[in-house]
């Protein structure tokens, strides 16, 4: 009987949090982390103050949650992109495109979750210990794109650091070995992992600018320069 009420009562409760972590979310597209407030969003749920204390420890466990659920929902956008593109048969130049295409698309429709996770910091406050993973899963899908690439001259000093962080720490050549299908080769878990950073660090230089506002009125779409950034970086690695 006690198995039979608890079910209802998981349920509600799962319900409750995620009702709460909508009227976050508002919250955040209306003025960013500083208009989070947990005081008024139990207002607008007509919930007591101690009430939502009930399924969230506190502002920071709120946040946790919500950095957590972004990170779920890019590394889905960008896992669906790899999946349709592999199922296409594309190049790996045509499938860096879709990836990038992917990520800028998640992050231009979510500005605000966008920056919650790859924005500043929020003062006072301690990322979840999970949140690496998370964020890895997310640039998983350019691993095994850049593993059997040729990289040129201008990367390669980045092919050459990564090959020692390799070396230097096992959880990284794990995490590269779980998704580049030629990471057994010291070579090419290096090109994978130099590509998948400098992926990485364009995509977020490009998209960040276009999702902070810093491209308004200027002679330019934020897809035009991705594309452009996206063939320089295949071109750097030789990827067909």
């Amino acid at each position: 009987m006690a198995t039979a009420q608890q079910g209802p009562r998981a349920r509600y409760r799962e319900q409750t949090r995620t009702e709460i972590k909508e009227t976050a979310l508002r919250q955040l597209a209306d003025g960013g982390v500083a208009a989070l407030a947990l005081t008024r969003i139990a207002k607008d749920m007509g919930l007591s103050g101690p009430a939502l204390y009930r399924y969230f420890a506190g502002r920071d466990d709120l946040l946790n949650a919500l950095i957590r659920d972004a990170y779920d929902d890019a590394a889905s956008a960008m896992g669906g992109a790899a999946a349709r593109s592999e199922a296409a048969g594309r190049s790996p130049r045509e499938r860096l495109h879709s990836l990038a295409g992917a990520y800028r698309a998640w992050a231009v429709g979510e500005p605000h979750r966008y920056l919650l996770i790859q924005g500043s910091p929020v003062p006072g406050h301690v990322a979840p210990a999970d949140t690496l993973e998370r964020a890895r899963a997310v640039l998983a899908p350019f691993l095994p794109l850049f593993a059997g690439g040729a990289p040129g001259p201008g990367v390669a000093p980045v092919v050459t650091q990564m090959t020692a962080w390799l070396g230097a720490e096992t959880a990284v050549g794990d995490w590269v070995a779980e998704y580049a299908a030629d990471a057994a080769d010291p070579a090419a878990s290096a090109r994978a992992l130099a590509g998948a950073v400098l992926a990485w660090a364009q995509l977020h230089g490009s998209v960040g600018l276009e999702v902070a506002g810093q491209f308004a009125g200027m002679g330019h779409d934020g897809d035009t320069l991705l594309a452009a950034q996206t063939d320089m970086l295949a071109d750097a690695f030789a990827l067909a």
